[in-house]
């Protein structure tokens, strides 16, 4: 079992900046990649960014990138979604969720985190 907690989140004025991060603990070890979907009201959820859990590739949502960046702390077992010229529309919850050995897609997820972007 993976065991994921997200933090970070707020209010923020467009423009400006917050770091969400997601703790994993547990069976780390089987962790193959993780990443960051988001769902705003109304919408479905969406991809944001992802990175392979050891190699550090990562890719990004057309919407977020060069805007968001998506990294890892290897001691903490911690990744973290710097996002930063926030919009309105990156109103959210974030959700952080990890991908293991022989499953082909994210099974673990966090309980969210909400991110308001005020105009």
């Amino acid at each position: 079992q993976v065991q994921l907690v997200e933090s970070g989140g707020g209010l923020v004025q467009a423009g400006g900046s917050l770091r969400l991060s997601c703790a994993a603990s547990g069976r780390t070890s089987v962790i193959t990649s993780v990443g960051w979907f988001r769902q705003a009201p109304g919408k479905e959820r969406e991809f944001v960014a992802a990175l392979r859990w050891n190699g550090g590739s990562t890719s990004y949502a057309d919407l977020v990138k060069g805007r968001f960046t998506i990294s890892r702390d290897n001691a903490k077992n911690t990744m973290h979604l710097q996002m930063n010229s926030l919009k309105p529309e990156d109103t959210a919850v974030y959700y952080c969720a990890a991908r293991t050995i022989a499953f082909t897609n994210y099974n673990y997820w966090g309980q969210g985190t909400q991110v308001t972007v005020s105009s």
